[in-house]
């Protein structure tokens, strides 16, 4: 008995239940890491990879996902990485720096670094025409942040009443709307060039105008385009009409850029739907917008996460 009383009595001290006060040692807050997504295509050679990770390793940074695509037979390479770091020991000029010394080892055709948390909302401008459901739910969503873009004016060749839905919004977020009516002989290109010179990149949230060859080349930004993937088989008035009556079965968006060849940019997304027999006009119609919605925010959302490079002349690698 006397042996268990002896080490009952120690067992406290022993793991440290003691009635002695115990001072533990204050840890410092970790420090936030910023996220950061680099892109990068070049000539193919040995070593990229490694040299890629290598200069984000040597900074303290910690790659969390890395994409990469050679295409068969074209010497070319495409990567997409998303990275976290500490700012305080890779301060974004830095960072700027050792991405650039990368691309001109390897010859790069586009070497880009982004850091949303740090670097400039993408600005853009958003040209509409009479229809709204593609201009709203952009505004929507970038109302909500899904979408990570400043929204400069919206351009239309369409009077809006003052208490339309969209004028309102508008007015209440301080959004500039121009209403430039244009004709066949004045599409208002030079006007609109004026409005659009400080963007990065331009929506056509369906903008049933075409913009010229030098329109596109006087611009010099991309330009993003939606349309119903109903062309070719139903062009004109009406092609949501035309397409019922005709009882497809599948319905479909297109997004893709803007090129001097109507409609045949390279495409960064697409998606599609069955309709079918039970679908009245009202219901296919409905399907049809809800699709070109989902589409050209997707493909928005693509193109500020630097999700698309150009491949071969008319096509794009999407990450």
């Amino acid at each position: 008995m006397s042996v268990v009383r002896r080490v009952c009595s120690m067992f406290p001290q022993v793991v440290g239940f003691s009635k002695r006060n115990i001072s533990f040692k204050t840890l410092d807050p970790p420090t936030p890491l910023a996220h950061g997504i680099h892109v990068f295509y070049c000539p193919d050679a040995v070593g990229i990879v490694a040299k890629l990770s290598d200069c984000i390793a040597s900074r303290g940074g910690n790659i969390l996902t890395a994409d990469v695509f050679v295409p068969e037979n074209k010497q070319v390479f495409y990567s997409r990485s998303d990275f976290v770091f500490d700012p305080a020991k890779w301060p974004r000029a830095q960072m700027e720096e050792d991405f650039l010394k990368l691309s001109q080892t390897f010859n790069a055709m586009r070497s880009v670094v982004r850091v949303p948390a740090l670097d400039p909302k993408y600005k853009i401008a958003v040209l509409a025409s009479k229809q709204d459901h593609c201009l709203v739910d952009l505004l929507h969503g970038w109302q909500d942040g899904r979408l990570p873009v400043d929204i400069t004016c919206v351009i239309s060749n369409h009077h809006r009443a003052s208490n339309t839905h969209v004028i309102r919004f508008l007015e209440r977020h301080g959004i500039p709307y121009h209403c430039l009516s244009t004709t066949k002989e004045d599409k208002r290109e030079g006007e609109i060039l004026e409005l659009v010179q400080n963007t990065n990149f331009l929506i056509l949230a369906r903008y049933m105008q075409i913009l010229s060859r030098n329109f596109l080349r006087s611009y010099g930004n991309d330009v993003i385009n939606i349309h119903h993937g109903l062309l070719p088989s139903f062009k004109g008035g009406h092609p949501s009409k035309q397409a019922f009556e005709a009882g497809v079965k599948l319905i479909g968006a297109t997004s893709h850029f803007v090129t001097e060849e109507l409609d045949e940019g390279p495409i960064i997304e697409q998606m599609v739907e069955r309709v079918s027999h039970r679908d009245n006009l009202q219901s296919f119609v409905q399907k049809s917008e809800n699709l070109e919605k989902q589409c050209l925010r997707s493909a928005i959302r693509s193109y500020c996460e630097l999700r698309v490079l150009p491949y071969e002349e008319k096509k794009t690698v999407v990450f």
